[in-house]
């Protein structure tokens, strides 16, 4: 099943939400509205279609739903390109960043700008709510890379050190997608409980399996080069996995011990790290992990009103274990 089917539930409101965000671009400064053509559109639009589906359990409120799913949709490309700043990354989906083209104090302007905007379309909520939860999921954002940051080429880093990690910078923006969506729908606590953990579960196993493709993926169907997260000094699940099987000659530890190596013993040791990985059950080993989280977030949904949404986010998890980009 692909994306487009499970979103037919939604799909002339997404639409709405990407003529929305298009409206963004329209700003009186040409040089903003170059960088914000740039970057807004082209993404998978999980998180808007996590707060339409979740509002169709319940009393479906566009006037509410429609700007929240902005703000999310928003805020998820700030994030990106704050990260793309911070790792001096050229590449995101197949075009080349805003730090690689404007430069990085730019970059990070145009983050806090679109961080505003998307404050802007919560707050037409009017639900306190809601802004709250929106503020309060910024800080986590935030909060989980400046620890990833921290611990750029570390090797004493646990499992759970990771999984509270993507916790941060993934799951709780897939959260407070669906949970938005709930609130502002008029759902009952118990159904806010059930669509939160799937929200959250979800999105660890989005992020497990991220990181898989970081590993596994091509740069044509990732937008960017594989290898990333290790070239960046970030100890992702396929690397600790790496790093724990094959304690000797590994090339991950030899790359976190001497970052500053050449460039090209570093992309040595990124695709001998890459293979490795490839020929070892570790792929397996990860995408199990990834499958359980989805079997947990998908545990409770029997619980919710009998709607077409909930097959929706059934298929969603499913898809999300099955994906290659």
């Amino acid at each position: 099943m692909e994306l487009e089917e499970i979103y037919q539930l939604v799909e002339e409101d997404l639409a709405k939400v990407r003529r929305q965000i298009d409206s963004v671009t329209e700003v009186d400064s040409p040089h903003l509205a170059e960088m914000l053509r740039h970057v807004l559109g082209g993404g998978k639009g999980i998180r808007p279609a996590l707060i339409l589906l979740a509002g169709k359990f319940y009393k479906y409120n566009l006037d509410l739903l429609l700007p929240m799913a902005t703000a999310v949709e928003l805020m998820h490309t700030a994030t990106l390109v704050h990260d793309d700043a911070i790792d001096k990354s050229s590449v995101r989906r197949g075009k080349p960043t805003v730090n690689e083209v404007w430069g990085e104090e730019r970059a990070v302007l145009l983050g806090d700008y679109l961080f505003a905007k998307a404050g802007e379309f919560a707050a037409d909520t009017g639900n306190l709510r809601v802004i709250i939860l929106f503020s309060q999921t910024l800080q986590t954002i935030s909060s989980g890379e400046i620890v990833q940051t921290d611990d750029a080429f570390k090797l004493e880093q646990t499992r759970q050190h990771y999984l509270d990690r993507i916790a941060s910078k993934t799951a709780s923006l897939f959260s407070l997608a669906i949970v938005s969506g709930a609130i502002l729908s008029g759902a009952p606590e118990d159904s806010i409980k059930i669509l939160q953990d799937y929200g959250f579960k979800l999105g660890v196993a989005f992020q497990i399996v991220d990181d898989i493709l970081d590993f596994v993926g091509t740069e044509q169907e990732m937008g960017k080069p594989i290898g990333s997260d290790l070239s960046q000094g970030t100890l992702t699940l396929p690397a600790m996995l790496l790093l724990e099987q094959y304690p000797e000659d590994n090339p991950v530890k030899e790359l976190f011990r001497n970052p500053d190596m050449p460039e090209k013993d570093k992309r040595d040791k990124i695709r001998r790290a890459i293979g490795m990985v490839g020929r070892s059950p570790i792929v397996k080993q990860c995408y199990e992990l990834a499958s359980d989280y989805c079997a947990q977030a998908c545990r409770d949904l029997g619980k919710l009103p009998a709607k077409p949404s909930r097959q929706a986010l059934r298929d969603l998890a499913d898809l999300v274990i099955n994906r290659k980009k």
